[in-house]
């Protein structure tokens, strides 16, 4: 049996199928690992990853065009929209990032995180990326 079925109707990629790629340094702090779990075919524009935060490991900001549902699954994390609070993440927690709104994610000090991340694309894009989160800015 394959990692992966398709029909015209349905297509199911199984568990773990998928090799993860680590975060680039240009978009996270710390260590990152993103699994890619799906990208949908045009006219469909969703994606889905889930992304692993080791302790201290971030996002740099970031905005998505058509905003972003993220849902932890493990650990403790932390978000920020730019100019807001920042808000500790739990599993279960489910966040909405609002549309070309400026933030950032990822795990506490002193835990990992993991989260689902789905996304829309926008003319190919689901994200554009800006400079890193200070230290003094993610430990505030």
């Amino acid at each position: 049996m394959s990692d992966s079925s398709q029909t015209n109707d349905m297509q199911v990629i199984k568990s773990g199928s998928q090799d993860p790629i680590a975060g680039p340094a240009e978009c996270f702090t710390g260590k990152v690992q993103i699994s890619t779990l799906f990208n949908a075919p045009a006219p469909a524009r969703v994606g889905v990853a889930v992304v692993e935060f080791s302790k201290g490991a971030r996002t740099n900001w970031h905005s998505h065009p058509l905003g972003q549902v993220l849902l932890v699954t493990e650990g403790q994390g932390w978000t920020q929209c730019e100019g807001g609070e920042k808000t500790v993440i739990n599993p279960g927690d489910l966040i909405w990032c609002n549309c070309g709104k400026r933030h950032w994610h990822g795990a506490t000090a002193d835990s990992a995180m993991k989260h689902v991340a789905v996304q829309e694309a926008l003319d190919g894009k689901p994200v554009d990326w800006f400079e890193a989160v200070s230290d003094e800015d993610y430990l505030a």
